[in-house]
């Protein structure tokens, strides 16, 4: 009887000391079909391998595309710690081809906690590292309100991901421990007071009564005492980066036997009141991110305060104007939530150089509380020299406006799009002046619902998906009025004052002269309607030597305005 009382003792505290797993199936030993592995509630483009394993039998063959892997996790204890693990090999594809893109929960709704841990990773993608298999790992603390784990990969782009030995492992607490809940290291947050969350075990804070105290200090300022584990309130923060330490002491203020130390650094952002006009009303040549209405998500090259202003006829910019191109940070503009009615973003807009090689690529997105690209905005290069905007709701470009509406380089153009929340739907227009909403030039439904708008986030995707771009005077409101300044309504429609010479032309050119400034394009249809030549106007002409001896209907199209005039070639 003494030996199995000595054998339970054992197995008690083996079961105490290390920790348990808590993730189904993590190594894909079991599959319900060749495409659907046991116990994952998504399973996107996944496909069972056999070959390409990092242990046991099986592995996890993902193709991407923004597809997903993932699985929820219930039965989380607050201010547990709890290590994530994952094994990746990258067989085709970069930098930029998968990511974890997990969260905590609280009763089914994401927490932020920890993003730069759990998104990521540090808020960014898994390093290719060679095609090899790549682990990644991070332990963290559940946040106080959690309970549960929501456990996701992705893989992008058509990547080619093989994923294996999944797991999400409690671990045992036997020690004091210290870490703060939020803000996370990393993370931006609405200033200027921030409450500062932290999860003690172990520990009993208390008063010359418990096991002592917590000690904490701002920006390397005073060290302040604190006797109680209710968040720290920190009032009055100036917006922009700051960093939070805190320290566990006895009860005479001296550093514990094994120091515990917890640091998080962090942005706060000034939240905009709608309607709110950005001018970029900053120092030529800083960076965007810096300023304390706007925060940078991601890394690489920043967005840059551009000297001077767009103008478009019947609006002008004041301030400054911004300019960026290929890959980079995401500089976000935080404005009041709003989760009914429709909201509106305008601004000015000039795409000054194309990548020879470019693709589809979307530069304006309004976001939600959650982070998730509820409406976006894209370029589509349609030549070398000219593009068409495009709208869609998800992540591949849905809804392109008509081919009437190529625009060139240099031209500046007013572009207004929205999300429509009642109705769950994006729309754009395109210089368009009217003193109400007309007809939408584009339109597409979105699968979203219940969204509540918070951020505008300008995008920097890649060299090959995001072309040199000046943006200008952004607009943000709840009505279209809001983001449509009454000048441009005064906007000419007609350009009558247009000078087409020599008309007869017999020399195998056209002079095309406005009295008003942009980019023309002509277009040239036979006497039976059909196009025939479709160019924009360099240097004030028009080379029409390709055309037979002929009468000709030409189009011409300058901003907002459009005419047309018979043409006659000799």
């Amino acid at each position: 009887m003494k030996k199995l009382y000595v054998l339970i003792l054992s197995l008690t505290i083996t079961t105490l000391s290390f920790g348990q797993e808590i993730m189904l199936n993590g190594n894909f030993e079991s599959w319900d079909n060749a495409t659907t592995p046991t116990s994952y509630s998504k399973a996107e483009s996944t496909e069972q391998e056999i070959t390409e394993v990092h242990g046991g039998a099986n592995s996890a063959k993902h193709t991407g595309g923004t597809k997903d892997i993932a699985q929820t996790i219930t039965g989380i204890i607050p201010g547990s710690s709890y290590t994530i693990s994952l094994w990746y090999k990258v067989a085709s594809g970069d930098d930029t081809s998968a990511r974890i893109w997990s969260y905590w929960q609280a009763s089914g709704s994401n927490i932020t906690d920890n993003a730069n841990e759990l998104r990521g990773p540090n808020n960014a993608y898994l390093s290719n590292n060679g095609g090899a298999w790549t682990q990644y790992t991070t332990t963290i603390t559940a946040p106080a309100t959690a309970d549960g784990f929501y456990f996701e990969v992705r893989t992008y782009s058509g990547a080619v991901i093989y994923w294996d030995d999944f797991s999400v492992f409690k671990e045992s607490v036997a020690n004091p421990a210290l870490s703060i809940i939020s803000p996370g290291s990393g993370d931006n947050v609405a200033g200027p007071n921030v409450d500062v969350t932290l999860s003690i075990q172990n520990f009993n804070v208390a008063n010359g009564t418990g096991d002592g105290h917590i000690n904490y200090s701002v920006d390397g300022g005073t060290s302040i005492s604190k006797y109680d584990t209710d968040p720290i309130s920190l009032t009055g923060l100036s917006y922009g980066s700051h960093t939070v330490t805190v320290d566990l002491v006895d009860n005479s203020n001296a550093p514990l036997s094994t120091p515990l130390t917890a640091t998080s650094t962090f942005t706060t952002y000034q939240i905009q009141t709608l309607p709110t006009t950005e001018s970029f009303t900053y120092t030529a040549a800083e960076n965007l991110g810096d300023q304390g209405a706007w925060t940078n998500y991601f890394t690489g090259d920043e967005i840059l305060i551009e000297s001077g202003n767009l103008s478009y006829s019947g609006l002008a910019g004041t301030g400054n104007s911004i300019s960026f191109d290929g890959g980079g940070k995401d500089p976000v503009l935080n404005f009041t939530p709003t989760s009914s009615g429709t909201l509106y973003a305008s601004f000015m807009l000039k795409v000054s150089a194309l990548n020879a090689s470019a693709v589809n690529g979307y530069f304006g997105v309004l976001r939600n509380n959650n982070g998730d690209y509820i409406s976006r905005l894209w370029i589509s290069p349609t030549s070398a020299t000219s593009y068409r905007i495009g709208i869609s709701s998800g992540g591949t470009l849905t809804q392109i406006h008509a081919p009437t509406t190529d625009y060139a380089l240099n031209e500046t153009i007013f572009v207004v799009f929205n999300y429509d929340l009642d109705n769950n739907s994006v729309s754009a227009w395109i210089n368009k002046g009217n003193t109400t909403a007309p007809t939408a030039d584009i339109t597409e439904a979105s699968t979203f619902t219940s969204n509540t708008l918070n951020q505008f986030l300008i995008r920097q995707d890649s060299a090959t998906e995001t072309p040199s771009i000046v943006m200008d005077e952004l607009r943000i409101g709840a009505t279209w009025t809001d983001v449509v300044p009454s000048s441009l309504s005064a906007t000419s429609k007609d350009l009558s004052s247009f000078n087409l010479y020599p008309n007869p032309s017999n020399g195998g050119f056209v002079n095309i002269i406005s009295n008003k400034t942009g980019a023309i394009k002509a277009q040239v249809f036979d006497v039976l309607g059909k196009p025939v030549l479709n160019e924009f106007v360099m240097n004030r002409r028009l080379n029409v030597s390709s055309l037979n001896t002929g009468i000709y209907i030409i189009k011409l199209k300058q901003g907002t305005t459009t005419t047309t005039k018979k043409l006659i070639v000799q």
